[in-house]
């Protein structure tokens, strides 16, 4: 009897351990899936990636004196953005070597701006913010211009320098 007994304990403290470790993997296993985006998080901002240069369209595509909205894949998305991760702009072409390339967001709270051909402005719905063709401000609550991207020419091609997104606090 005494032996059976001895057997049990033996057993009883090898499952006590294997539930101990089990218990320590999964414990482990939960705090690194909690952890690892939290240190992504804290230390995502010292990984600095630089703004890229991006091909808006054909410089044909782009007729003197209109100014049209466009669609472009940020250079700097993930793989999981979506359709998060694209930039909208709108493209003005002055004459035939100007070009001028303005974010979509107004200055005063970030809501997208309609840019109004007939009028020859953009307009922002959410607070009546007011920006003449150039991107100048021109009334309401905004207080400075459109933001404008940084381009240039080459070989036929529109390129936009395009990834960090202007802020209200800093808008270059």
């Amino acid at each position: 009897m005494k032996h059976a007994t001895s057997n049990s304990n033996s057993t009883d403290e090898e499952r006590r351990g294997l539930l101990k470790w089990t218990a320590i993997l999964l414990g482990g296993l939960a705090s690194a899936a909690a952890g690892i985006p939290i240190v992504g998080f804290l230390f995502g901002p010292l990984r600095k990636r630089d703004d890229q240069w991006t091909t808006a369209g054909k410089v044909d595509e782009f007729p003197v004196g209109k100014t049209r909205l466009v669609d472009l894949q940020n250079p700097l998305h993930s793989l999981g953005d979506g359709d998060a991760g694209k930039i909208a702009i709108y493209v003005r072409r002055a004459d035939e070597a100007t070009f001028q390339i303005f974010a979509i967001n107004c200055t005063h709270l970030g809501c997208p701006v309609n840019w109004l051909a007939d009028a020859g402005l953009f307009m922002c719905p959410c607070h009546g913010g007011v920006y003449y063709e150039d991107g100048s401000h021109a009334s309401g609550p905004p207080p400075r211009g459109l933001y404008q991207y940084e381009h240039r020419l080459e070989k036929g091609d529109l390129l936009v320098k395009l990834g960090h997104l202007p802020t209200l606090q800093q808008p270059g």
